[in-house]
């Protein structure tokens, strides 16, 4: 999804419309490294749990290994000293990485990162071993979610299905607007009609903004 804004990508503005434009320059935060994203047939949407809330510093690690590396930031509002204030937080404690399955391995098992980063798994699917497999997610699922990521909107929120009013089992495109590109279902949340974006195997919603009824199409 010219830079990941979200504090691992550089902060410009982001692109709307065209799947190219999907995924920006990955940057990291510390070292200023950037990592263009290429398609690869060899590479996967791989899926990492952070520990200890080092999810920034996995995501500048991989960037500058040469990894594209995603991390969802999302505003969060904290009280220090006495004040209130908004900060830019993980939305979650996942990483996303485009990687090899070799890659992946090796960035679990063989790095400074082991103490603090473990696959999150796919609960829905067993290998022939029995065990479940690393989770991976398909490019148009991670175009979707970095599209209503990106912006760092303050409206932008990771919920609980539970939390949500789905007014239609039906999927949507979102047309215009800032959210454009953006592929999910229709939610009530807050009094107001959003779109909740699913990646596959992953429980937590993103949910956008405010999105008019007149920037939506639904998906045949």
């Amino acid at each position: 999804m010219n830079a990941l804004s979200n504090a691992n990508m550089a902060a410009t503005s982001p692109c709307i419309g065209l799947a190219s434009c999907a995924f920006p320059e990955a940057r990291s935060s510390q070292t200023g490294v950037s990592v263009e994203y290429t398609p690869d047939p060899d590479k996967q949407w791989y899926v990492f749990r952070i520990t200890y809330a080092r999810e920034q510093q996995a995501t500048d690690y991989l960037i500058e290994h040469g990894i594209y590396a995603y991390l969802a930031m999302g505003w969060k509002q904290i009280v220090k000293d006495g004040k209130k204030k908004r900060v830019l937080t993980p939305l979650f404690n996942l990483v996303f990485a485009y990687v090899t399955p070799d890659q992946a391995y090796s960035f679990v098992r063989d790095t400074p990162l082991c103490p603090f980063l473990t696959f999150y798994y796919d609960h829905f699917t067993v290998a022939l071993d029995y065990r479940n497999p690393p989770l991976t997610i398909s490019d148009s699922e991670m175009q979707s979610f970095v599209r209503a990521t990106i912006l760092k909107d303050p409206h932008v929120m990771a919920v609980d299905p539970s939390r949500c009013n789905f007014l239609s089992d039906e999927e949507v495109l979102v047309t215009d607007g800032p959210f454009a590109g953006v592929r999910g279902r229709v939610v009530r949340v807050s009094r107001q009609n959003r779109i909740a974006v699913s990646l596959r195997g992953i429980s937590t919603l993103i949910v956008t903004a405010y999105i008019p009824s007149a920037f939506l199409k639904k998906e045949m």
